[in-house]
């Protein structure tokens, strides 16, 4: 259980910081921040900028955070977090990844939820320095807290369609 747990910790955590170095460098594929904050503003974000970075900083801390099993509980918490205004943007493409759906993002915070409230088993950080014995409501508040937070974000941040702008933040032809 162990060694499914680290393999499961590392492929997903790193996956996760990926996903943020891509938006706030030009590394694995990235646009910069400049890009990441033109996504932001085309999926119909304030902040642009911020908004990316804040974000990009997320998934590469809490990313990290679960590769190493480190403050696992808070760690799975914002990548719910994030990875929930994903899925919220990706709503209206329906669920599949090949319709640009939320089946991704959907996956990731499943994953993170069940670090979560499994723990990250014997070879992380959280063990090395005794930090497995948690109260389960710990476990449960943060798979409660992590996507709340993202969709208290989504509805913060989340601007209506400008007049002559499509709800998916594109711009008419013509």
């Amino acid at each position: 259980m162990d060694t499914g747990l680290l393999i499961l910790r590392v492929v997903v955590g790193l996956l996760i910081a990926g996903h943020g170095v891509q938006k706030v460098s030009h590394r694995l594929g990235g646009d910069g921040l400049v890009g990441g904050a033109a996504e932001f503003r085309r999926d119909g974000f304030r902040g642009g900028r911020l908004t990316a970075l804040a974000a990009g900083a997320g998934q590469v801390g809490s990313g990290l955070f679960l590769a190493l099993g480190a403050l696992t509980p808070a760690a799975a918490m914002v990548a719910m977090g994030v990875m929930a205004v994903a899925i919220t943007v990706k709503l209206p493409h329906g669920l599949w990844v090949q319709d640009d759906g939320y089946e991704y993002p959907l996956v990731l915070v499943v994953v993170a939820g069940s670090l979560a409230l499994t723990g990250p088993g014997r070879w992380s950080v959280d063990h090395a320095v005794g930090l497995t014995a948690r109260p389960l409501l710990l476990s449960v508040a943060a798979v409660v807290l992590g996507p709340a937070s993202g969709l208290l974000t989504r509805a913060v941040l989340h601007r209506p369609p400008t007049t002559g702008e499509a709800a998916d933040g594109a711009r008419p032809a013509g």
